[in-house]
This record gives structure tokens, sequence and C-alpha cells, in this order.
């Protein structure tokens, strides 16, 4: 009976150091995956922010390009105008 008795302790021993392993296997899982998600979590916040940068800086460049367009837009009006009215005065004869 002894002998039952040692197998019995010794199992439960045995037992109780695998169930501490397990234990410790999840919990360094959890952290893992804790850690997995907030490097996901500031990867995302980080491309957000790139996004956003680079939104700004399109519309910044869109409103360059239409701010150079209108001006040579204006130019041209200036040209043609000032070239109506040459070609008014050497049909009219200067007047």
């Amino acid at each position: 009976m002894s002998t039952a008795l040692l197998l019995v302790l010794g199992l439960s021993f045995t037992s109780c150091r695998d169930t501490k392993k397990a234990e410790d296997s999840i919990e360094e899982a959890v952290e893992a995956t804790e850690e997995a998600v907030e490097e996901a979590a500031d990867a995302i916040e980080d491309a957000v922010d790139d996004a956003g940068d680079a939104i700004e800086e399109a519309g910044d460049d869109a409103g360059e390009a239409i701010d150079e367009a209108a001006d040579a837009a204006g130019e041209a009006v200036d040209k043609a105008a000032e070239s109506a009215t040459q070609k008014v005065k050497e049909a009219t004869g200067g007047n």
C-alpha cells in the first residue's frame, strides 16, 4: 500500500509540474499575442499618418498646379488682348 501511495503522490507532483508548464506556455503565448497586437496597431497608426501626409502633400501640389495654370491662362489672355489691340491699331491706322 505504501508503494501505491508513493506512486500516486509521484504522479500528482508530475501532473502539477506539467500543469505549471502549460500555464507558463499559455501565459507566454498571451504576452506574445499582446505584443504582436500592439506592434500591429503602431504599424497601422504609422500607415494612417503617412497616408494623411501624402494626401495633404498631394492637395498642396494640386493647389499649386491650379494656381500656376490660372496664372498662365491669365498671361495668355493678356497677351491675346495686347495682340488684338495691336492688330486693331494697325488695321485702323493707329487710332
